[in-house]
């Protein structure tokens, strides 16, 4: 953008979005860029007021000179209250694919898949896949507040890579096959967990936190045991509460005597 562009977007756009009188403030339009490159690299306000400040790729695109200081991240959350009023997100929208397109960086009138089943179907899946990290990691981090020593001979080091850090969708591996492994792996540590929290010489207190009892109707609801006791993940069908599900004879997975 910066060598096919002078300017994504010029400060008069913006002119309606801010009072005539007052401090000068900073750039609307640079404010703007920062937000799509923040977007593009799904960072949060300080992380991207860090890369402003510290990252050449940036400051090149911002067209900012190399002492450039940056800016309190705290702005970047103010400028999107501002962009959130009325119809301003569309019309910066219309504007930055407007040149973009006159620019040939985009095409005009170019074919988008419209296969909303396919689409909500990836998402959900997506969901889900965050849905089970995060509930683990949320039950790690309890567990390791309640009982840290004991936690402690039940993980080993490559558990802090998968879950010592919010799991988002840009982490989740690529492609079908890759992420359902994933998902496995993480269903088989939940197990590991669930089954040591339910031994009848774990502590007591750990099996009734919120966030264990949480994991367990998770895992029943996500997965599920083959006939020879293999963990898999639920089909999207199966995974939903439905009537005719609630009658029928389910399962023990051995946890703490509840049914899947």
């Amino acid at each position: 953008m910066r060598d096919r562009l002078d300017e994504l977007f010029v400060d008069e756009g913006f002119a309606a979005w801010y009072p005539a009188d007052g401090r000068p403030g900073l750039s609307p339009a640079r404010l703007a860029l920062v937000s799509v490159l923040q977007y593009t690299e799904n960072l949060t306000d300080r992380q991207a007021a860090d890369a402003v400040r510290c990252r050449l790729d940036w400051k090149y695109c911002l067209g900012l000179e190399l002492d450039d200081a940056g800016f309190d991240f705290s702005v970047l959350s103010e400028f999107r209250d501002r962009l959130a009023e009325g119809d301003r997100a569309d019309r910066l929208l219309a504007v930055m694919v407007e040149r973009l397109a006159a620019a040939g960086l985009v095409k005009r009138r170019g074919r988008v898949r419209s296969d909303s089943t396919h689409v909500l179907a990836a998402v959900r899946r997506l969901n889900r896949g965050e849905l089970v990290a995060e509930t683990l990691r949320m039950a790690l981090e309890e567990l390791v507040v309640n009982g840290q020593e004991w936690l402690a001979g039940l993980v080993t080091a490559d558990w802090g890579a998968r879950y010592g850090r919010p799991v988002r969708y840009d982490r989740l591996p690529r492609g079908g096959d890759a992420l359902i492994a994933y998902v496995l792996r993480v269903g088989e540590d939940g197990m590991h967990i669930l089954q040591a929290v339910y031994d009848s010489e774990a502590p007591p207190g750990l099996r009734k936190l919120p966030a264990v009892e949480i994991l367990r109707q998770v895992w029943v609801q996500q997965y599920w045991l083959d006939e020879d006791g293999q963990l898999r993940w639920r089909g999207p069908k199966s995974s939903r509460d439905r009537a005719s599900r609630r009658t029928t004879e389910r399962r023990n997975t051995g946890i703490g005597g509840r049914p899947t």
